[in-house]
């Protein structure tokens, strides 16, 4: 750089130094070093041509200027006499001006006075040497006369510093200066004319200055260049370098113009020797002629000397661009080889199975793929260091270092890529040797579960099983890892914890399946042994298993710490085992057999389960990261419609949600069961509550799917299908979510079959029960969201509980009786919709389509609200309807589901709704009778002392436990009211519930169903045959200390609840007094409550005794009067 510096110094230098030299000669050539003016500056004087230079010489070569006949000589002033005559002694050259000039005065026309006056004039003004002056007197002969006179007289007053002669005629003229010397007026043949000598000095001279200020504008001009400093970036060396090349273009221009200018000069005093080559310039024509030539030479070396600067600095310039262009290019490249490097590091995973790490290896090879443009700039720019040296770049030493990094960055991409992959291969072979081993492992667990123990008893059934284990064993030298310690030191380079200990459960898992292998071919070698007498092969019983001595009735689940729990269970399921095994070696081999092929086929069951996990989680990640994330890519933008811009949500659902859960959760717990798979069913109750973002996927489906058929044949989905290299579109893996949902509940089975006499049954049974119901709310709530035409929130309507399409007739109170009647025989389709505080009745529209399209949608036509409604179980003539009611049988619908099972829990779940509400009545009842206590202390009979404002004080704490019990009770539907004529006993502290409830039914309304009318049964009363128990409420009539439990007491008069019926004739009871429950035999309940009927009346149809109605109105309605009122009193 300092000796580009030095190199341009020096051409700026010599630059000045050559246009300073053309500037001199210039004014020495115009003679302005000398006298400094200008023809153009007395233009004006010199076209009075009172003087003039014609080009004349004398015998010696004196120029000759000549003083023509001017009538106003005498009135010039005296300054433009002195610039007239100093300009034209200027002109020819010095040598010629130094041997002097001649001058010819022509006073032919004048009188002696102006002859002296002008003799005298010239004489004191000229500037320059005189050698001869010559003048030519008046010639009329009086003038002539008197001038001969008068100089005589005068000639001291005339005599100059050369001599004056005095001629009389041109003839006498020319006899001192030849006739070719002088001009047409003077005899002679001289060619001249005064307007275009003037014209062509002024060009000249014009020429000249033009030469002039063209080599001091070139010196700015190089100035300039040479001081100014170069930018730092690109687009300002590019905008710098522009500029100067535009003006010396301009330079350039000027230059040429003024070329031009001199050669139009030339070609003008030259243009008579061009049309006459005969025609001999003169004097002045050729000094004319030779100062062009002169000035045109200095303008060509001005050129000459502007050029080889410009080519300097222009290489200055342009290794400047070059140099900015390198750095900024050195800069963008640097930072792509960071972020791929950075993207590389990246690449630590070295997956979890082949599949996974084929994946990996598939966008690493994507990836090197796309690095390799990156990776190629940076190459091809760092080769551009033997170019800058070549081209002596006078930046090369900040050059080279730079071109060396890009080197050294490249050389380390590419062997870390490398390393990386190498890496990925280890890893591929360990997985594929760790998949073999697992894959052979199942195969022989396969075989052994496969081997009926009943054949293997013979001789010839334990030989041939025998060979068939042999044979397998045989496979194994391929399969198998031989040495553990042998892995580890060939693949220690990608074994990390997750990775070594994956390697120690398979390892572990081949031992025990050969010692399996083992201990069954001790077990086959004795059968096969010559046996002394025949042996009847038995098969194992189902009763000869025996269950785990950690199982038991009384365990209970804790669900505060999973993994503490699941430590526990997994450290008694050990101790379980080890004892099972010694009692199974204690008993025959054939039990041991059997449970062992159970406990082989509960593994594979259990590895069948994560390794569809661990794929299920792949694809996953496939489709979001080949798919979901490639719609947010900048690249990928060009080939995605307007249209499906913005709509990934829709598309995808909440798939990303999905996939965390299963990755970072799911899958994690399921493979800590790997070795329990028995106990399985935990880990899926344990994670129950992130199942239900399935729901939210499912109902996004439609959606999904119908933008999918809009646009399957978008570029963009078909050139992330090819980059995947997926035989299958999109919509195969969208639907993933829904088929692996319906999944679990498959394995569930399984496990659940093979391992009923385990500990973790009683889970795995309950994990199937809460999927079925996950699955049970995704079709429910698809069928909600298909609804249209409700006004207001569905989702303020509770719990979709149930949905289903039955048969519907309307028999209201209300309407035209023809109306009525048709409505028995023309059933309305309804699809019916139960929530937890209303029910919807909706008629199903089919829909054309496909797919999700073509699903039903539901148009709503009413509702109930479920605090007015009441059922009838049973429908006289038909098992399969029941009825819904509401308002006190103002509007009635007597429903038909398509089987009596639908029915049934249709019932069940309507009668769990209306009593859950009826406990909450009753619960704001009990607290309204207490404020009321504790207002009004009033004092109370001695039937009232156990009421239930004071039980309610003593039980508050234990209601909430007991309310899953009240809503199981049996078929407990609704409470009955009195008969028509009895009353409440006090009805004076009755409250009015119709007031206080708003909307719910009357207490006067009486709850018998039309078919419990018809088949006979009475308002109340047990009936003439044995009474039979049924939950509910009773005054006890006598004292009782004989329970199952010697805690449980009741004396006469205390309020008792029938909670549930159990085994052995028991009672589950519970003293509503003191709070207290214990186990009564019936037979003794009988007796301790005699008479009295049920505080609740919960009758079922089936006791014959009463209509199975259920009626959350009647039932609030009788809570909100039980606090002032005898229980014995309330008629059943």
């Amino acid at each position: 750089m300092r000796c580009w510096l030095k190199i341009e110094e020096m051409a700026l230098e010599e630059l000045m130094q050559r246009l300073n030299a053309v500037s001199q000669c210039a004014d020495e050539i115009m003679h302005q070093d000398i006298i400094p003016l200008y023809a153009a500056d007395i233009q004006d004087q010199l076209k009075k041509q009172f003087a003039y230079l014609s080009g004349g010489r004398g015998g010696d070569g004196c120029p000759v200027i000549t003083f023509p006949d001017y009538p106003a000589f005498s009135e010039i002033p005296e300054k433009e006499f002195q610039n007239v005559l100093t300009y034209l002694t200027s002109i020819p050259s010095l040598r010629d001006a130094g041997i002097g000039f001649i001058l010819v005065i022509d006073r032919r026309q004048d009188k002696w006075t102006s002859v002296k006056a002008s003799i005298l004039r010239i004489a004191a003004s000229f500037p320059g040497n005189l050698q001869l002056v010559l003048v030519l007197r008046p010639t009329g002969f009086f003038h002539r006369a008197l001038s001969d006179i008068a100089f005589r007289i005068n000639k001291d007053e005339l005599r100059m510093k050369v001599p004056i002669i005095m001629l009389g005629s041109v003839s006498e003229l020319q006899g001192y200066i030849d006739k070719t010397q002088l001009t047409e007026d003077l005899g002679g043949t001289l060619d001249y004319c005064h307007n275009r000598w003037l014209s062509r000095r002024t060009a000249i001279e014009g020429f000249a200055q033009k030469v002039k200020q063209t080599a001091q504008i070139l010196q700015s001009f190089g100035t300039e260049l040479a001081e100014t400093e170069l930018p730092n970036d690109v687009q300002s060396t590019s905008s710098l370098l522009a500029t100067h090349t535009e003006k010396k273009d301009k330079m350039k221009e000027d230059i040429r113009v003024a070329v031009e200018q001199g050669d139009d000069i030339l070609g003008s005093i030259t243009k008579p020797v061009t049309e006459n080559p005969e025609y001999k310039l003169n004097q002045d024509q050729l000094d004319n002629q030779t100062t062009v030539e002169r000035l045109l030479a200095q303008l060509h070396e001005t050129e000459t000397a502007f050029d080889e600067f410009w080519i300097k600095h222009q290489q200055k310039l342009e290794q400047c661009l070059r140099l900015r262009n390198f750095e900024q290019n050195f800069r963008e490249v640097k930072a792509a080889l960071d972020i791929v490097s950075e993207r590389l590091s990246a690449f630590t995973d070295v997956g979890n199975s082949s599949s996974h790490v084929e994946h990996i290896l598939k966008d690493l090879a994507n990836f090197e793929e796309k690095s390799c443009e990156t990776v190629a700039k940076a190459r091809m720019l760092a080769s551009e260091r033997d170019a800058f040296i070549q081209s002596n770049h006078y930046a090369v030493d900040s050059i080279i270092p730079k071109c060396s990094e890009l080197h050294h960055l490249c050389d380390a991409f590419t062997s870390e890529t490398e390393r990386r992959r190498n890496h990925l291969n280890k890893s591929l072979e360990l997985h594929d040797l760790l998949e073999k081993s697992m894959k052979w492992c199942d195969e022989g667990i396969y075989l052994l579960a496969s081997q009926p123990v009943d054949k293997c008893q013979s001789q010839d059934g334990a030989e041939s099983a025998l060979q068939e284990i042999e044979k397998f064993l045989d496979t194994g030298a391929g399969n198998k890892i031989k040495e553990l310690n042998k892995i580890y030191r060939e693949y220690a380079h990608i074994l990390n914890e997750d990775l070594k200990e994956h390697v120690q459960k398979v390892f572990q898992k081949q031992e025990s399946m050969e010692e399996m292998f083992q201990k069954r071919q001790v077990s086959l070698k004795k059968l096969a042994a010559k046996q002394t007498r025949p042996v009847q092969p038995v098969a194992p019983r189902p009763e000869a298993f025996v269950k785990s001595p950690c199982s038991s009735p009384g365990l209970q689940r804790e669900y505060g710490s999973n993994s503490e729990s699941s430590a526990l269970r997994r450290a008694n399921y050990r101790k379980g085992k080890s004892e099972m095994t010694e009692l199974h070696q204690s008993r025959g081999g054939s039990t041991m057999d059997d449970e062992e092929n159970l406990a082989v086929l509960r593994q594979h069951v259990m590895n069948e389960l994560i390794e569809t996990e661990r794929a299920y989680v792949e694809e996953l990640l496939c489709v979001l990261e080949g798919y979901a994330a490639e719609m947010d890519n900048p690249l990928m933008a060009h080939l995605i419609s307007p249209e499906l811009q913005n709509k990934k949500d829709i598309l995808f659902g909440n798939m990303e949600e999905i996939y965390h859960f299963h990755n970072r959760i799911f899958l994690r717990e399921l493979e800590t069961y790997v070795e329990y798979p028995e106990l399985v069913g935990r880990c899926f109750l344990d994670q129950m509550e992130d199942f239900q973002i399935y729901e939210k996927y499912c109902q996004n489906k439609p959606r999904s799917e119908s933008l999918w058929r809009q646009f399957s044949d978008s570029v963009f989905f078909q050139e992330c299908q090819r980059k995947l290299d997926h035989k299958l579109s999109l919509d195969s893996y969208l639907l993933k979510p829904v088929q692996r949902i319906t999944k679990y509940q498959l394995l569930l089975k399984e496990m659940l079959k093979y391992s009923k006499n385990c500990e973790g049954a009683e889970d795995l049974q309950e994990a199937l029960t809460s999927i079925l119901g996950i699955l049970k709310a995704v079709n429910d709530s698809m069928h909600q969201i298909a609804i249209t035409g409700y006004d207001g929130n569905l989702n303020e309507l509770g719990k979709l509980l149930m949905q289903g399409s039955f048969n519907v007739w309307t028999d209201h109170k209300k309407g035209h009786t023809k109306v009525k009647d048709l409505a028995r025989f023309k059933p309305m389709q309804r699809h019916l919709f139960l929530h937890e505080k209303a029910v919807l009745f909706c008629k199903k529209r089919e829909e054309n389509g496909e797919g999700y399209e073509k699903a039903p949608s539901y148009s709503y036509k009413h509702s109930l609200n479920m605090a007015a409604v009441g059922i009838t179980e049973n429908v006289k003539g038909d098992a399969k309807k029941f009825e819904i009611w509401y308002n006190a049988r103002e509007e009635v619908y007597i429903i038909q589901a398509p089987t009596p099972e639908v029915k049934a829990t249709w019932v069940n779940e309507i009668r769990k709704v209306l009593t859950s509400q009826l406990q909450a009545c009753r619960e704001a009842s009990q607290h309204r009778t207490l404020e009321q206590t504790q207002s009004l202390p009033l004092p109370l009979p001695a039937s009232s002392c156990a009421s239930p404002s004071r039980n309610h004080i003593r039980n508050t704490k234990k209601m909430e436990e007991k309310k899953a019990d009240l809503e199981g009770c049996g078929s407990t539907v609704a409470p009955k009211y009195p008969e028509k004529g009895k009353g409440w006993a006090k009805p004076s502290h009755s409250l009015d519930a119709s007031e206080e409830n708003d909307g719910w039914s009357s207490a006067e309304e009486p709850l018998n169903s039309s078919d419990a009318e018809e088949e006979g049964g009475g308002g109340g009363g047990v009936g003439g045959g044995e009474m039979k128990l049924t939950p509910g409420k009773y005054t006890v009539v006598t004292d009782y200390d004989k329970g199952v439990s010697e805690e449980f007491t009741v004396k006469s008069g205390e309020l008792v609840q029938l909670i549930r019926e159990g085994e052995d004739g028991l009672w589950f009871v519970k003293n509503l007094s003191t709070g207290r429950e214990g186990w009564i035999p019936a037979s003794n309940l009988l007796t301790l409550i005699g008479n009295s009927k049920s505080a609740q009346s919960l009758s079922s149809s089936e006791s014959g005794t009463a209509s199975s109605t259920l009626s959350t109105s009647s039932s609030c309605s009788e809570s909100c009067n039980v606090s002032s009122t005898s229980f014995s009193d309330i008629k059943g």
